[in-house]
């Protein structure tokens, strides 16, 4: 399996959750297959030039969003979701990312009407 990640160094969030968030978008588009065995934590790290810990952090977040699981000696593969955990678990993760900059929308002055409208246009 061959996984197109891309991390910016300089950007405001953890290395971990850009990896998790790519990650857990292929799984729940489709792109990576149900069962579908990731690549090792330090192949993976090596591969992307990152810390064997900060895959490892990734790979346990990811299981405990039920977006993997991990097989003792096997390595992890992709849980098989339905439809409606998909969509469930695609909504939680945006709504955590709302949450986590509805304080900074609040100190804009910017109204519920008015955030919504300018997601409405970037969209």
């Amino acid at each position: 399996m061959k996984l197109s990640i891309a991390i910016s160094n300089t950007s405001d969030i953890p290395i971990y959750r850009q990896l998790y968030d790519q990650i857990a978008a292929a799984v729940i588009k489709g792109d990576i297959a149900p069962n579908e065995c990731l690549p090792t934590i330090r192949s993976f790290a090596s591969e992307l030039g990152i810390s064997v810990i900060t895959v490892k952090r990734t790979w346990e977040e990811l299981e405990r969003s039920g977006l993997i699981s991990t097989v003792q000696g096997k390595g992890c593969f992709v849980m098989p979701l339905s439809e409606e955990e998909r969509n469930s678990i695609r909504r939680d993760m945006a709504v955590k990312h709302i949450k986590n900059n509805i304080a900074f929308y609040k100190s804009l002055g910017l109204s519920s009407a008015e955030l919504i409208s300018i997601i409405k246009q970037e969209y």
